[in-house]
């Protein structure tokens, strides 16, 4: 990527309208550009870590042998009447909106019932069962403060799971399989130390539901947190009752913020008896098909990551999140130019996302914005530099600086893989 081909532009100062740090780095930045209270594009850079992201959620979703699908966004009324989940005093986040032949319809939120409508056309046997589908897709909740950047959006978005089981056993061996699959994702872009899986109401359906929140002074929950045992208990289910019930000491719990990352939420029968969505069983017998959801806030992760990985620089992004692992600068004439261009091209022939600083501005303002964007290596080309046949590389985690060749520049990029409890470290966000 070119910056003089970019539409990507930074910002000195932070908009004065926006509270949330990761709404203020990531439009300094060139991340997102601000539409609304709780709506925000996203802009190239912005969109290739909401791909990054998106990249290590799929792989883990995979694993577990779920398929990925695209469902509508347009939400009929009638499968939401038969949950009652219609009602706005139920539900009180829809945007409804009426077709012009008068019929009624939502902006989804979520998507339990659609799937499960889906479901009673294509499930019939147990031999059909269990299956398990996920998609990424643009969600809608019309929330009365939305004062939280990309944490908390109006239109944002998700990855939402939902697998059809033939029995409670069923169910609880695959909840478990993704409990464990999310904390690797969480692991993955560089949150696994401060997530951690917290109990968390389960409504009408089941006594508790599972929420993974990230320990951030920023985050909008709170949570009880054993730190030993790596549980939490939210403030809203927590009691002496329940921490007995879960095994919990009172005085081995630290009160924190959190920022809710997932949750996973176990609707046994409920739904499909709602909603009339049986299978045969081996026997012939009519039986309820057991419903489970899976929830992650792609937005909402790139957000928390923003708050948690910055410095008085800007953005320190995990690199196997970030935009990019490297920052190109040329500085001087004509020959560190051409050095510049041939490394370039050379790291983005061997796949290396390259972030090529090629605009006619200052090396101030061009090493400013290397860190600000938050790329994990930046690389700057001098006539000098050239003569000794060297690099200067340095790296956005520590600031070291360092002079390597060719060669070795090129390994050590290549080699560079994300180390969660480095980076926490390192930043000091522990």
């Amino acid at each position: 990527m070119r910056l003089s081909q970019n539409i990507t532009k930074t910002l000195k100062n932070a908009p004065a309208d926006e509270q949330a740090i990761n709404a203020k780095l990531l439009i300094r930045a060139g991340f997102i550009h601000k539409e609304m209270a709780g709506a925000y594009s996203y802009l190239p850079l912005g969109l290739q870590v909401i791909e990054n992201i998106k990249t290590v959620v799929r792989e883990e979703m995979n694993a577990l042998g779920a398929s990925e699908l695209l469902m509508t966004s347009l939400q009929a009324k009638d499968s939401w009447v038969l949950s009652g989940r219609w009602s706005d005093d139920l539900v009180d986040i829809w945007f409804k909106s009426q077709l012009k032949t008068g019929a009624e319809i939502g902006f989804g939120w979520s998507h339990e019932e659609p799937i499960m409508m889906m479901a009673k056309s294509l499930v019939k046997s147990y031999r059909d069962l269990p299956i398990s589908v996920y998609q990424f897709q643009t969600k809608f909740r019309n929330e009365l403060r939305a004062k939280s950047g990309v944490m908390r959006g109006r239109e944002f978005i998700m990855k939402d799971m939902y697998a059809f089981s033939r029995s409670a056993d069923e169910l609880s061996e695959f909840y478990e399989r993704t409990k464990d699959a999310y904390l690797r994702v969480y692991d993955r872009i560089g949150l696994g130390d401060n997530t951690f899986v917290t109990f968390a109401s389960g409504g009408s359906f089941t006594q508790f539901s599972h929420e993974f929140q990230t320990v951030t002074d920023s985050g909008e929950d709170t949570i009880y947190l054993d730190r030993s045992k790596r549980l939490a208990v939210n403030e809203e289910v927590y009691s002496d009752e329940i921490l007995a019930q879960l095994g919990m000491k009172k005085d081995h719990l630290e009160k924190v913020k959190a920022a809710e990352v997932g949750n996973i939420f176990n609707f046994g029968p409920i739904k499909g008896e709602q909603m009339d969505v049986y299978f045969s069983d081996q026997s012939g017998q009519r039986q309820p098909v057991y419903l489970s959801s899976y929830g992650i806030g792609i937005s909402r992760l790139m957000g928390v990551i923003a708050e948690h990985f910055n410095d008085q620089n800007g953005l320190v992004w995990p690199i196997n999140i970030a935009p990019a692992k490297v920052y190109l600068i040329a500085i001087g004439d004509s020959k560190a130019v051409s050095g510049a261009d041939k490394l370039y091209n050379i790291l983005t022939a061997r796949g290396v996302a390259v972030i090529y600083d090629d605009r006619d501005v200052r090396p101030g303002e061009k090493f400013s914005d290397a860190d600000l964007m938050g790329i994990p290596w930046r690389v700057v080309v001098s006539e000098q530099f050239i003569e000794n046949g060297l690099y200067e590389i340095k790296s956005r985690l520590n600031n070291k600086l360092q002079q390597l060749n060719e060669s070795n520049l090129i390994k050590l990029v290549e080699a560079t893989t994300a180390k969660s409890n480095l980076h926490n470290k390192e930043i000091g966000k522990d």
